[in-house]
């Protein structure tokens, strides 16, 4: 059933990411190509110094989104898996927040898809970025960054 590996090809996490782990399901033996996008939290945003982020998400949905995503990557794509996951919770500067990872036989597919992911992610799962700002305030943004 479909459903039921999309539900490991998404997921979100509020433990800090591990690069090797993350990768370790994407080995395939007819792979070419491996392309993969780590968003970080930096420590500026609209020219103001950022201190830290905290991401919230409505799970359930967040996930039913996120399968879709990865499905219509999957259909949509000459790709042989996909993977993404999102921290939720209190990052700090630096931190890894959203990891995408795409295996295909040919590099370009491989390209193609992991910018579709990130830039479907970002559009459509609704998680919510919450700014700390470094003097003290902060402030919700919408996710297209």
């Amino acid at each position: 059933m479909s459903g039921q590996g999309a539900v490991l090809r998404f997921r979100l996490s509020e433990q800090p990411l591990s690069i090797e782990l993350l990768r370790a399901p994407l080995s395939h033996s007819q792979a070419g190509a491996f392309a993969s996008f780590e968003g970080w939290v930096r420590d500026h945003n609209d020219g103001r110094a950022v201190q830290g982020l905290h991401y919230e998400a409505y799970a359930v949905l967040a996930e039913a989104e996120g399968r879709r995503v990865l499905d219509e990557a999957m259909s949509r794509f000459a790709i042989l898996d996909v993977r993404c996951v999102h921290r939720l919770g209190d990052l700090a500067i630096g931190d890894l927040a959203v990891w995408v990872g795409v295996v295909a036989a040919h590099r370009a597919a491989a390209f193609d898809a992991c910018r579709y992911v990130i830039d479907e992610v970002k559009a459509r799962v609704p998680i919510w970025k919450h700014e700390r700002y470094v003097g003290g305030d902060a402030g919700w943004l919408h996710g297209s960054g």
